[in-house]
């Protein structure tokens, strides 16, 4: 696949996210598109009664052609979404694995 699909997959799986209401409305949800420099992230700040919220629940780079999931923050995991929209195993690093750790995944090193 090319770099310009898995731009436009990232930013539809974040985008989906982002349309989806917290339960509490002072939380305002923001995806962040840069595909000049490729990173992608959704965010979520505001708050929760006296507490104050913000995070990050998905953060996505695209690096030497190949899709690093910097953080993964959703309960089905972006890898598994990644592959359901056909981006191969090889394309996709687990950046939040140490280096040492990818070698005993299925997916790329680096």
């Amino acid at each position: 696949m090319a770099v310009e699909q898995y731009r436009q997959i990232i930013q539809q799986l974040i985008l989906e996210r982002a349309q989806r209401r917290l339960a509490q409305q002072e939380i305002e949800t923001q995806a962040v598109l840069d595909t000049a420099r490729d990173h992608y992230l959704l965010l979520h700040t505001g708050w929760r009664g006296n507490n104050r919220t913000h995070g990050c629940s998905m953060h996505l780079d695209i690096k030497d052609g190949k899709i690093w999931i910097q953080h993964d923050g959703t309960e089905v995991g972006i890898a598994t979404l990644l592959l359901e929209h056909g981006v191969p195993k090889e394309d996709i690093v687990l950046g939040f694995h140490s280096p040492y750790m990818r070698q005993f995944t299925e997916f790329a090193t680096q």
